[in-house]
This record gives C-alpha cells, structure tokens and sequence, in this order.
C-alpha cells in the first residue's frame, strides 16, 4: 500500500468493538459510520491506472490521435476503435455477478480449459459518431486474419451504408495482440482487406501500456460485461445473445455475428509482401501511423 494513504480493513462493527474493549468508549456502528464518511474514508477497490513503462513518444502519440480524430470527424468519415475482449471459454464455469433466481446455480468446483465444450473470442469495433459498437464472436483462435475479418464484415453489412461517401477509415487500436503494431502479418492481411472492400484504412496504435485509453474499453466493453454478468456461458448462442441487450441510456447499441471460420495460428508473412511492402508509414511516429491503400489490379485483354 501507499504509505501517503491511511486505511483500514475493520468493518464499522470491528471498529465499535475494538474503541470498546481498547478504549471503553461505547459507539455504535452508525456512529462510526458517519466520523468514518466525516474524514474522508470510503470504501474503494485498487484502479489499475498507474502505467508501469515510460515509453519515448507517448505523449505525442496522443496529441496526434486527438488529430487524427477530428480531421477525421469533421470530414464525415469514420473513426472506429478496435479490440478483442477477453476470451471465454463455453461450460458449467462460474462467472462473476448475480442473478434473479428460483434455485442456486450450481457451477464446477475448478475451471479446468479441458473440460470446456468450445471458446468464445469477441472481437469488437466502436463506431465513436454512431456510439455503436459491432462484436464478432469468433470461435477458433485470435489471429490478424481473424481481426481483418471482423473489419471486412462490419463494413460490407453496416460501415459503406452509414459513410457513403467515406474517403478512408481511421481504426484506433492497441500495439499488441492480433493487430500488433510489429506484426508483419497483420499489415499484409490489413492489404488485402483494402484491397477487397475498395477503400483506405489508416491506423493509429496507442502507445505500449496505454491500451485503457482505447475509447473501445470504457465505452463499450464494461457494458458488454453488465449485460453477461452471473450467466453460465453453455453456448455460443447465450453469448451472441446477451451481448446484443447490451445498451446504455446514452444511446449505446450492439451488433452481434458469429464467426465459426478456422484460423490457423503461426502463419508467417509471405517473402513478396516483406520485399514490396505497400503499406504507407507517417513520417511523424512512422511505428505507431501507417496507411493502406487499395491496389489496383489491371487484367490484360487480347
């Protein structure tokens, strides 16, 4: 613990007992309650907001996000922030939470992986304009296939109706995981994804230790987790269900769709795309700002 901050583990009962049988002062719990709320003393639980590595350039990488966004905003196209959720896996597992109930849910004494009858990866985009949030269920692997998939789907069925006239996208997203800012083999897949659906993606990572500031995990991720708090995930179809209630009395929206493909992990990046890379990198934190470009492709005709 801090030593700058005072606390206690006593429960207001705890600190009537001890003034009495330490001190001989009679006090009631209600009493301890309010000197306890008079200076200050609240029950609070640990935030995980103390970022554990200095990274050169964070601070600019943020400056130039804010940009990016509202460039992006004011000129009518998308900006989406990306990420996966955490996985989960599909059995009789305890989960955190409570429900309305008739009889006590009965779950397994252990969380054996080997036991479970399936996995669940949501892969989820956050439309910022829209507050929408778009959540593909994937049950094979996380992979940069699988991510570049996730964006095709949302912007064949929602993306190109919403922004016709969309000159590019802006995707926001950690530096690690499936979209790793040092994956070879995410920036080919993310190639041949502008070169299917026709349009420029850019890409804009966030600093390494800076993923909680994603928009993608305060806007939309803690719903999701409300909306499935204390159910028993027996199947795919509870999953896609219940993230599909999510919404907030701010607007909050979710789509839902499932991906039974299966991704192979440990691909390597083709030797062609190593040498010919198309990607283009900003000149200003070229690691962290790059774009894809559609290619075209020209067929001969004798």
């Amino acid at each position: 613990m801090d030593e700058g901050i005072r606390w206690t583990h006593l429960k207001p009962r705890e600190i009537s007992e001890m003034m009495l049988e330490e001190h001989q002062l009679k006090t009631s719990v209600t009493t301890v309650k309010k000197l306890l709320n008079q200076h200050r003393f609240r029950r609070r639980k640990a935030q995980k907001s103390v970022t554990m590595g200095q990274v050169a350039n964070r601070d600019e990488q943020f400056k130039n996000i804010e940009q990016l966004r509202k460039v992006y905003m004011e000129s009518g196209n998308p900006v989406v922030s990306m990420d996966t959720k955490k996985k989960e896996y599909l059995g009789n597992f305890y989960r955190d939470g409570r429900l309305y109930t008739q009889q006590v849910i009965q779950t397994n004494d252990h969380d054996f992986t080997s036991s479970a009858d399936g996995i669940v990866i949501p892969h989820a985009l956050y439309d910022l304009a829209l507050n929408h949030g778009y959540i593909h269920i994937g049950t094979s692997k996380d992979t940069s296939q699988f991510a570049c998939d996730s964006i095709r789907h949302w912007w064949m069925s929602a993306g190109q109706h919403h922004y016709p006239n969309a000159t590019s996208i802006l995707l926001l997203c950690d530096g690690g995981g499936s979209n790793s800012s040092h994956y070879y083999i995410f920036k080919e897949e993310l190639q041949k994804l502008v070169n299917d659906i026709g349009i420029e993606i850019r890409i804009a990572h966030y600093p390494p230790y800076c993923s909680k500031y994603n928009p993608i995990e305060h806007r939309l991720f803690p719903h999701v987790t409300l909306a499935c708090q204390g159910v028993v995930f027996k199947s795919v179809a509870i999953v896609r269900d219940l993230i599909a209630r999510t919404k907030t009395a701010t607007g909050l929206s979710v789509s839902v769709a499932v991906f039974d493909k299966l991704y192979q992990t440990g691909r390597k990046v083709s030797d062609t795309f190593r040498e010919t890379m198309p990607i283009i990198f900003d000149a200003y934190l070229p690691k962290w700002n790059y774009r894809a470009m559609p290619q075209l492709s020209f067929t001969t005709v004798i």
